[in-house]
C-alpha cells in the first residue's frame, strides 16, 4: 500500500539550506554539509539510503527545488534520485507556472494546482509504492497542512548552520508526531515519525 513520506535532511538548528541558497548553491553556504550521509560509505547510511530509494514510486517536489536539480549542477546520469543509485522514479514539481525550458523534461510532470493535488497524482503513478515528498521546506509544510501525510522522516545531519531555510516556520503546528524508527549513523540520526 502506498504510503505518503516527507523525507529530507535537517540541521541541528531546523534548516534545511544554508543560508543564501540560490541556483548556483543551492543548499546555501555550507548547507552541503546537510546531504554527507547521502555519500557516505557507512553501511547505515548506505543502507537507509537503498531502503528508501527501493521503495520509492513517486517524488513530490516544489518548483525551486526542481530549478535547482534541473540547473547546471543538478541531477545527470551519474548524480540523481537516491544519490549515485540508479533510480529515476516519476517526478511531480509543484509549481505556479511550468518554466519555458526544461533538461530532465522526460523525468518531470508540473501541477500547478497544489500539493495536494500533486501527491493525488503521484500516488496513482508510484505503484503502491511510496510517494516522497522530498522538500523543499514549503512543501513539506503544504503536505503536512493538507493531512496528506503518513510519515515524516529526517536526516538530522550534526551541523548547524545558523541560518537559511527553516523546515517549520513560527506558527506552525501544534501537531503531535509518533517516532516510529531511530537510526544512527557515524554522520547522521535517521529519524521517522508517524503523521497522526
Amino acid at each position: 500500500m502506498t504510503k505518503v513520506v516527507a523525507d529530507i535532511s535537517v540541521s541541528l538548528d531546523g534548516y534545511v539550506t544554508g543560508p543564501d541558497p540560490d541556483a548556483e548553491h543551492g543548499l546555501g553556504r555550507g548547507g552541503e554539509a546537510l546531504h554527507t550521509w547521502a555519500f557516505s560509505p557507512d553501511p547505515i547510511d548506505r543502507e537507509v539510503l537503498a531502503a528508501t530509494t527501493d521503495a520509492t514510486g513517486a517524488v513530490v517536489m516544489g518548483r525551486h527545488l526542481f530549478d535547482i536539480i534541473d540547473g547546471p549542477h543538478g541531477w545527470n546520469d551519474d548524480v540523481g534520485y537516491g544519490a549515485g543509485l540508479a533510480a529515476k522514479p516519476p517526478v511531480l514539481v509543484v509549481t505556479r507556472r511550468p518554466p519555458d525550458t526544461v533538461r530532465l523534461a522526460d523525468r518531470v510532470t508540473f501541477v500547478v494546482d497544489g500539493v495536494r493535488s500533486a501527491v493525488g497524482k503521484a500516488t496513482v503513478v508510484a505503484d503502491d509504492r511510496d510517494v516522497v515528498v522530498m522538500g523543499g521546506a514549503e512543501v513539506i509544510r503544504g503536505a503536512l497542512e493538507a493531512g496528506v501525510l503518513d510519515e515524516l522522516r529526517l536526516h538530522l545531519s550534526p551541523v548547524l548552520l545558523g541560518g537559511g531555510t527553516p523546515l517549520f516556520l513560527a506558527g506552525t503546528g501544534p501537531r503531535t508526531l509518533r517516532q516510529i524508527h531511530v537510526r544512527a549513523s557515524g554522520t547522521t540520526t535517521h529519524l521517522t515519525y508517524r503523521v497522526d
